[in-house]
């Protein structure tokens, strides 16, 4: 495999929203060799985390739009946040700072599915993002 046709460290590691290291989640890979961003051992549990993290984010800290979700989630360091923010709103088909809820499932599976096919510059199958978003709530 040559080098353009890396595996995304993000899917590798079934961890598309990169969430760093620091936190106990479920489903997480027990043999961790990524040093800065967790693994797990299933797609939907990286997923799971991220909607976990997400409710978080509208509904404690009413961080509640994709303009401040991206602003919180995305590092301008290594990210050039505005680009993020206004792709992400562009492939939800939204305002950048429409009110989002947490318990609108369709949208709460759109913002991760943008989130996802920018920041690994590909998609993850909408089942199993919909699945997270379910087991996000046992």
């Amino acid at each position: 495999m040559n080098k353009s046709q890396r595996i995304p460290r993000g899917i590798h590691n079934n961890n598309p929203l990169n969430i760093r290291i620091g936190h106990n989640w479920w489903g997480e890979d027990y043999n961790q060799t990524d040093t800065q961003f967790e693994q797990f051992e299933k797609m939907e549990y990286g997923i799971r985390a991220a909607f976990i993290i997400l409710r978080r984010y509208i509904e404690k800290y009413k961080r509640n739009t994709v303009e401040l979700i991206i602003s919180s989630w995305e590092l301008s360091s290594e990210n050039n946040t505005k680009a993020c923010i206004s792709t992400v709103a562009k492939k939800m088909g939204i305002d950048p700072t429409l009110e989002l809820h947490y318990d609108n499932r369709r949208r709460m599976i759109d913002l991760v599915s943008a989130m996802i096919e920018v920041e690994c510059g590909c998609p993850v199958a909408r089942e199993v993002i919909a699945l997270a978003y379910d087991i996000a709530h046992r």
